[in-house]
């Protein structure tokens, strides 16, 4: 009769468990109150587990790009003071972005995927996209009529990581979708941008003084900015390789 119920609650952990959980709390005479709250959370854990699980795939982040392998000592000071807080997902409750900038090799990339890995463990949803295959995704929804039905779908993230805004020069018709995008994220959702581009040639991407400036007063309005003014990762390590063979 319990294992129905449980089975008819979707509760697989607190299935699986409760016997053997049981015989604990006999021997240690625990409470029903401590023996229900062990078993709940149980099946609290593994559902945030799944939960992380199922986010992470959704989410697209390259899986390597972590903290666990990510160097903090090459930051700038004035980025490492704001690690903290934005790992603690707090930015997010104030639909805050975060702007990343700094020449190819930099780590932006790296860093900004890194952050996003400890939102999601902390129960965000994160996306992680090319700014080139995003706006082709706007495109074909706004050529198809469904514009409207895809920020909807988008909306769903807590952030969305927009990589390498600007790196590739897109048409005028592309960056309208990115700018519709901006403009409905505004206030109500995250935008966690990198770029190799500094406001001053924004112009290059969104192709008109007035939309260029409209979209980085949006995006500059509550926002974090992240100057990575180092030398490339890449560059470094080649270096050392080549030194090493010398």
């Amino acid at each position: 009769m319990l294992t129905d119920l449980l089975k008819q609650l979707h509760m697989p952990m607190i299935l699986e468990s409760y016997e053997e959980i049981a015989g604990q709390a006999r021997k240690e005479s625990w409470s029903y109150e401590q023996y229900l709250s062990e078993l709940l959370e149980l099946e609290c854990e593994v559902r945030r587990q799944n939960r992380i699980a199922r986010y992470l795939r959704d989410s697209k982040l390259p899986p390597s790009k972590t903290f666990d392998n990510f160097n903090k000592k090459r930051l700038p000071a004035k980025v490492v003071t704001h690690l903290d807080v934005l790992t603690d997902g707090s930015f997010l409750d104030r639909f805050e972005n975060i702007l990343a900038f700094g020449n190819p090799g930099s780590g932006k990339t790296h860093l900004l995927c890194a952050i996003g890995h400890a939102l999601i463990e902390q129960g965000k949803r994160i996306l992680f996209i090319s700014c080139s295959q995003l706006v082709q995704d706007l495109l074909i929804g706004k050529k198809e009529l469904e514009l409207a039905k895809r920020l909807k779908r988008l909306s769903a993230f807590d952030a969305i990581i927009i990589d390498d805004i600007g790196y590739v020069q897109q048409s005028r018709e592309e960056m309208e979708v990115l700018f519709t995008l901006l403009a409905d994220r505004y206030e109500r959702g995250s935008v966690m941008i990198t770029s190799n581009l500094p406001f001053s040639k924004w112009e290059q991407i969104f192709k008109d003084p007035m939309t260029t400036a409209a979209a980085i007063d949006r995006l500059v309005h509550h926002s974090v900015i992240l100057e990575l003014n180092i030398n490339s990762y890449r560059m470094e390590q080649a270096k050392k390789i080549k030194e090493k063979n010398k």
